[in-house]
């Protein structure tokens, strides 16, 4: 959303009110028709109200094949997985100061839980296609804490330049009071986010056009606005939107056929030639002693009996359905890992191979959550007081690692090759079980440094010790010689 910068001085409470209507009838029913796919409310239950709603007692089932939450289970998982590292710029100025901000910046990051709220940021991202952190203080201390917010209750406006400024945030909601929230209409609730305070509005149901003042000020202290948006991609698409319409053609299929063999079992049966009775009661008591008995005599050879049925191409109707589920797969980029090409022991290049798709998907989640990790990194530098001469967020690498099966003793080998053309420490960034690389490049020297002393010690301590034997003789050879020596005298 836009908004004009020459009037952000007179911006009330009914300019942010008819922006966040127009947020609920533009935005939110796509944000909440992707949220009910992923949790399984999809178009095939539509089915089963419209039937109850017309009292349809043939048969309706209503299976839902979730690819939906499949598909951005897997997308998240792969692309935030495994947490976020940082790491200092390769060429930034060693010194004692620079290493402790960061370290105290780590620290804070840590306590923030960041990287639980990153996993959650990578879920609503692949649902919804874009997501809401909102950073404030703790009440209970100093701290900085984040809140990933569900995009139906948040947005940003922004100015209408070229660069798009960001001029403030809004969090809304609506709740009542009463414990029966049918009995009116509930309030509206809602915080404008600015660089240096955070303005609190409460507009009771019915007056969305009266001014109202805020009802809190508060200077948030933060250097920037404290609600950052992070998008899946330029347009913001989540990674199942396109995919709707093969999710619902590939759930109808699949109704169609377990309701077509619940019609099979209640199929009408019908006579040819006979009758079960002459009155009503008779045919009722011939039905009941049919279903008890399985068992129908007919009067003569003219007289048959065959259940009326539809009969479908069970072959026509699975190549179908697989046509639909490889197309749901093959259009999102995400591959189906249940499938056979992922079974068996794949190198790492196959499985490359495999995974290219969904790999150019997460690469465009990354450099897109990017920036949403430097606008982090700056508010918590700005509270933390260590921007500028101490650190700057540009000085921090940040460090995305996919959570993906490796094969060890080809990376090894690889490790290995590399010997002399790389660093250790580079050479140890390429191990996943190796979380800190700087860290254990030094404690690699470290041990090294330590196992040449322990050597230089030993072959000290054995070449004293030979020293030793070789300038006192045997106790043999000292008597024999006082006995020549006797002898002689």
């Amino acid at each position: 959303m836009t908004y004009d910068r020459e009037k952000i001085d007179g911006l009330g409470s009914k300019d942010v009110m008819k922006l966040i209507n127009k947020h609920m009838a533009d935005v939110v029913p796509d944000l909440q028709r992707n949220m009910d796919y992923y949790l399984g409310k999809q178009a095939i239950t539509e089915r089963e109200r419209t039937a109850t709603a017309a009292n349809v007692t043939a048969p309706n089932a209503q299976p839902v094949c979730n690819h939906a939450k499949d598909i951005s289970d897997t997308a998240s998982s792969y692309f935030l997985g495994t947490p976020l590292s940082y790491s200092r710029k390769a060429g930034a100025a060693e010194d004692e100061a620079k290493q402790a901000a960061f370290d105290a910046l780590l620290d804070a990051l840590d306590k923030a839980t960041t990287d639980d709220d990153d996993q959650e940021n990578a879920l609503l991202l692949s649902i919804c296609g874009k997501t809401y952190e909102y950073i404030y203080i703790a009440e209970d201390a100093a701290e900085l804490r984040e809140k990933p917010i569900d995009p139906q209750n948040a947005f940003i406006v922004y100015d209408q330049s070229i660069e798009h400024t960001p001029l403030f945030g809004v969090y809304y909601y609506q709740k009542t009071n009463d414990l029966d929230e049918s009995a009116k209409q509930p309030d509206t609730y809602f915080i404008v986010m600015t660089e240096t305070e955070l303005k609190y509005y409460k507009v009771p149901a019915g007056s969305g056009e009266v001014e109202v003042l805020p009802y809190d000020i508060v200077q948030h202290q933060l250097g920037q606005i404290p609600l950052i948006e992070y998008k899946n991609n330029r347009f913001a698409i989540g990674d199942f939107a396109q995919q709707i319409g093969l999710i619902d053609a590939y759930n109808t299929m699949t109704a169609d056929r377990i309701n077509d063999k619940e019609q099979f079992i209640d199929a009408i049966l019908v006579i040819y030639g006979a009758m079960l009775g002459e009155t009503e009661k008779e045919s009722d008591e011939a039905l009941e002693n049919l279903k008890a008995k399985k068992l129908l005599e007919l009067p003569d050879d003219k007289a048959r009996a065959e259940y009326l049925t539809r009969q479908l191409d069970e072959n026509g109707m699975e190549v179908l359905r697989d046509a639909l589920k490889e197309d749901i797969y093959t259009f999102s980029h995400v591959p189906n890992l249940t499938d056979e090409n992922f079974a068996g022991n794949s190198s790492g290049v196959a499985m490359e191979y495999k995974l290219l798709g969904l790999e150019m998907l997460t690469k465009t989640k990354e450099r897109w959550y990017r920036r949403g990790l430097r606008k982090r990194i700056e508010i918590f530098l700005y509270f933390l007081g260590l921007k500028g001469a101490q650190l700057d967020e540009s000085d921090i690498e940040i460090t995305f690692s996919r959570a993906l099966p490796k094969n060890l003793l080809e990376l090894s080998q690889i490790v290995n090759y590399l010997a002399d053309d790389l660093t250790l420490k580079t050479r140890l960034s390429l191990l996943p079980f190796i979380e800190d690389p700087e860290a254990e490049a030094e404690a690699v020297e470290a041990e090294k440094q330590a196992n040449v002393i322990r050597q230089q010690e030993f072959f000290a301590s054995t070449s004293t010790e030979s020293g030793q034997q070789n300038d006192e003789p045997e106790d043999g050879a000292a008597s024999g010689y006082d006995a020549i020596n006797a002898d002689e005298q």
